[in-house]
């Protein structure tokens, strides 16, 4: 059984960092696609950073610059560290992984089509 488990998530000033982390079980990293999202209430969860099949990655662009994806594949644990941060970036953020050997989600950079979530860590902002 897959778990995707987040850690990392807590309040900060703007301008300060953090690191978040997502522990897989159950799941080999290499060669699929896995990110990183971020979801609001009300709001539809948005992608903010993915690895593609090749290891490329991708960043919404409201985080480049600040925000860096990166995985150690022998721990199977994904990352996100986050600078520069601001009250937008707000949000309960969600590690996402993909099932098959394939792109989809991670080439529309978007939540559809995403084969297992974690739980989420909320990071919350403040000015």
């Amino acid at each position: 059984q897959v778990q995707l488990v987040e850690s990392g998530g807590g309040s900060v000033q703007a301008g300060g960092s953090l690191r978040l982390s997502c522990a897989a079980s159950g799941y080999t990293f290499s060669r699929r696609c896995m990110g990183w999202f971020r979801q609001i209430p009300g709001k539809e969860r948005e992608a903010v950073a993915v690895f593609q099949r090749d290891g490329s990655t991708r960043y919404a662009d409201s985080v480049k610059g600040r925000f860096t994806i990166s995985r150690d594949n022998a721990e199977n644990t994904l990352y996100l560290e986050m600078n520069s941060l601001k009250t937008e970036d707000t949000a309960t953020y969600y590690c996402a992984a993909s099932r098959f050997y394939v792109d989809s989600w991670c080439s529309s950079f978007s939540a559809a089509g995403v084969d297992y979530w974690g739980k989420g860590t909320l990071v919350t902002i403040s000015s």
